[in-house]
């Protein structure tokens, strides 16, 4: 994909929504407002709304709420508990403790193919003139399956969306060869993609040619297990020739003379079904790739000297993208502190155990029923929460104003969270007077950049370049300070019993002193405990518990499954 295509989680979420990817859809294939498929979309058409409003252009938000949950469509489970990712199809290192990628064993020279031909690429036949499939069932997949073992290079792109899930869902997937273009329906297929598609993908003697795959590589493993190997990202061939700009949608103009229509970069790639426009702009994103592929090989070749082998250079870089292997993102005593937006404010130990504490309780609830944190609640409203502190459900309603469905079914619930962090506060003194300290030495440093060309750092400094907010405290004396708060019974850690941000950490006491006891109606079933052996969450908290639909999903899966 475009690796300019997708802001960061946390900016996401700061905004109350989520990846640029996650995108909403537009159905405008005629008069009557119906779709490609003939279904009816409810909506004016682009033609329509150009013709009653010439002067404005149409606009494709990035979520539709009308669109029902693929996760409740196709009965999609996804391991959302606090436990690391597992890479169950890749081998293990000797001691069993680290996954091994296959390419990892293969020397990159081997991925090189010095024999560009001189004469200058053909262009591919244009969308209209291409045959075309689109690939919504498993024979479907099966026939594309076949037509991939009979080439030696295809090219790759996915549709992505995040704003209605914990770690995202692989909306699309498209496949071109030479001669054919292919998009695939990853929502309806996603348990049988991994087991058709990953041995063309791990096959070395294969190349897949991709554009800014760094999010794709990771989305690959997460939903299908598939690992890719001999990889030619144009993203980073373009910037080793030190192209003007890198994105994908220049490539297309400067090397093929296609203007892409970015109207459907931000659709929402969850709408079935697909309109001819999102067909289009899909397809366009792998038409072109080989082509490309052609064109950049034979100037980095043509480029190269002895000293400096623009191919190898490549090369090297696509086989670093493979090898980076998928991490779930996981809850921890510190997570809070890395909340967008977060140091922006100037925040007192009552308001930043509060944080703490919807940060809990939002990342339990996004984990339980699949949603995004951003969905759920918003860092900006998570933190005006905090800083306001509201003392019943009317005036926390009349904050959140009823845009939030999870909180609004859980006010009691979050006000007593509220109260009881606010109870508790003293543990949090220490980090909220180290927070503004680095806001403070960040200011300072902000100010002293202003006239100097180049300076001094201030503050503490990681070797990434970030400012370490942790630095100049003492992590032993927080956690030991945290640890005795968690053991007093009035703490609002009980108020979720079981549930640890912890991996591998034993539930907590469910014994509460709150004026609001979850023991008496309001349980929490804990996502990161399982039964020994079998990958579920325990038994029991009947009355209010949340049944974990997250359950493991199974892979391979049997062959007779059904979804």
């Amino acid at each position: 994909m475009d690796e300019f295509k997708c802001p960061g989680r946390e900016e996401e979420e700061e905004a109350g929504h989520k990846d640029a990817r996650g995108k909403k859809k537009k159905r405008p294939n005629g008069q009557d407002g119906r779709s490609a498929s003939g279904s009816w979309s409810g909506t004016m058409t682009a033609k329509d709304k150009a013709a009653a409003t010439p002067w404005m252009k149409a606009k494709v938000p990035f979520h539709d709420p009308s669109i029902p949950r693929p996760q409740d469509v196709y009965a999609i489970r996804v391991n959302n508990y606090n436990v690391p990712f597992e890479h169950v199809w890749l081998e293990r290192s000797e001691d069993g403790t680290q996954p091994i990628h296959p390419l990892e064993k293969l020397p990159v020279e081997q991925f090189i193919d010095r024999n560009v031909p001189e004469s200058e690429p053909v262009k591919p036949a244009d969308l209209e003139d291409t045959p075309f499939t689109l690939v919504e069932d498993k024979n479907g997949l099966a026939n594309l399956a076949k037509k991939l073992k009979s080439v030696n290079e295809f090219a790759v792109d996915l549709e992505h969306n995040q704003y209605r899930s914990f770690q995202g869902l692989t909306c699309l997937m498209q496949i071109s060869t030479r001669t054919e273009d292919f998009v695939v329906d990853t929502l309806k297929l996603r348990i049988y993609i991994g087991l058709y598609l990953k041995d063309h993908f791990k096959d070395p003697t294969k190349r897949k040619v991709m554009h800014g795959a760094d999010r794709d590589i990771m989305w690959l493993q997460r939903d299908f297990h598939i690992y890719v190997c001999n990889l030619f990202d144009t993203g980073q061939a373009s910037r080793v020739l030190q192209m003007e700009r890198n994105s994908l949608e220049h490539l297309l103009s400067h090397l093929c003379g296609v203007k892409a229509n970015k109207e459907y970069q931000n659709s929402d790639w969850r709408s079935r079904p697909l309109s001819d426009e999102m067909i289009k702009y899909a397809r366009e994103d792998t038409h072109y790739l080989l082509y490309m592929y052609d064109l950049m090989r034979l100037r980095l070749q043509r480029e190269s000297t002895p000293e400096k082998d623009l191919l190898l250079e490549v090369q090297k870089r696509s086989n670093e993208i493979c090898l980076q292997l998928y991490e779930k993102e996981l809850l921890t005593d510190t997570s809070y502190l890395h909340i967008y937006g977060l140091q922006e404010h100037e925040l007192d130990a009552k308001q930043l155990a509060v944080i703490y504490a919807l940060h809990q309780w939002r990342d339990y609830i996004a984990r339980e029923k699949d949603e995004s944190t951003g969905y759920v609640l918003p860092n900006k409203i998570l933190i005006e929460i905090a800083k306001k502190m509201p003392t019943d459900t009317a005036e926390l309603k009349r904050m959140v104003k009823s845009k939030y469905p999870f909180v609004d079914e859980n006010l009691d619930l979050i006000v007593d969270i509220i109260w009881n962090a606010t109870g508790n506060s003293y543990a949090f003194e220490s980090r909220a007077e180290q927070l503004k300290k680095e806001r403070l030495e960040q200011a300072t440093f902000e100010e002293l950049k202003k006239p100097m060309a180049s300076g001094a750092l201030v503050g503490n400094w990681t070797s990434g370049g970030q400012i370490d907010i942790f630095g100049g405290f003492s992590n032993e004396q927080s956690e030991s300070k945290v640890e005795k708060v968690k053991s007093s019974p009035a703490f609002y850690y009980p108020q979720l019993p079981e549930y640890s941000p912890k991996v591998g950490l034993s539930h907590h006491q469910t014994g509460s002193t709150s004026r609001y006891p979850f023991g008496s109606g309001h349980s929490f079933q804990s996502i990161n405990q399982r039964r020994p052996g079998t990958g579920q969450p325990p038994a029991g908290n009947k009355g209010w518990a949340i049944q974990n639909p997250s359950r493991r999903q199974s892979f391979p899966p049997s062959s007779d499954t059904h979804q």
